[in-house]
């Protein structure tokens, strides 16, 4: 994981491939909120309701993230997607469908905010595509509370991070590793995004998928409050060359990373 931070404002346009919202969807959305405002003091007020119940997660005033619900009978699994940045979700999501990905919803508008679609990469995992109008995404970055990195967990880094490439025109820094699968994704010289490829240590009940860290003051705290919140600990606090990691889920079994930014 390499720390990305980036000066963000409500008038910020981020460049296209840029991560810059991430959203979750959920079954209870009463109760997820509860989580997730005791956890990262976020306070919500409604969005879009394109797809259905949706809220977007405020810190301080600024928008950070956004949550929908699930309609009753989808069982689709609970996750963070990250959403990328486009200046014609049209296009990039042609882009996606040519370079052997998926689009599962959209591209359509979301009222006033901007236009959205929904995708999958070649191997599976899901992502956003938004290219904003009223709303660009995050409003701010750096703080506890907001979104610090995305990184894709996936099998093997060589051929989907071509694809995300060609789709996005990053550029890739690989880890030179005999034992170690992992590209950063930049964008005119800055890491915006890193891809994992872990082999046969994919947990099988979730294939591929989109990992959001979110930067907090105190891992360590963090984890036991996500306990006695409700959720789950799924990896235990570990330092590591970016800082002090852990990776958790929420009550509905949302699994998400926590960073706690050496000073």
């Amino acid at each position: 994981m390499t720390e990305a931070r980036e000066p963000a404002g409500p008038h910020a346009r981020r460049a296209p491939g840029t991560p810059c919202w991430v959203s979750l969807m959920a079954h209870g959305l009463a109760a997820t909120e509860e989580f997730y405002g005791e956890l990262f003091g976020w306070e919500f007020r409604p969005g879009p309701q394109q797809l259905g119940p949706y809220v977007r997660a405020l810190l301080d005033g600024h928008e950070v993230a956004g949550m929908g619900q699930l309609p009753p009978d989808r069982r689709l699994p609970i996750a963070w997607t990250p959403y990328l940045a486009s200046d014609d979700v049209d296009q990039t999501a042609e882009a996606v469908r040519l370079c052997g990905g998926t689009v599962a919803v959209g591209p359509l508008d979301a009222a006033e905010a901007g236009r959205i679609a929904i995708a999958a990469d070649p191997s599976g995992a899901v992502f956003g595509i938004w290219q904003g109008s009223a709303h660009l995404g995050t409003a701010i970055h750096g703080v506890p509370g907001t979104p610090a990195w995305n990184e894709l967990v996936t099998f093997e880094t060589e051929s989907v991070s071509k694809f995300y490439a060609t789709v996005f025109g990053y550029e890739r820094e690989p880890v030179v590793s005999a034992d170690f699968d992992y590209v950063t994704l930049y964008l005119a010289g800055r890491p915006v995004a890193g891809l994992h490829g872990v082999g046969h240590g994919l947990p099988r009940d979730r294939g591929p998928h989109w990992q959001t860290y979110f930067e907090v003051a105190d891992a360590d705290a963090t984890v036991r409050q996500v306990a006695d919140l409700g959720g789950q600990v799924v990896r235990q606090p570990h330092d590591s060359p970016h800082g002090r990691v852990a990776t958790v889920a929420d009550p509905e079994g949302a699994e998400f990373s926590v960073i706690q930014n050496p000073r």
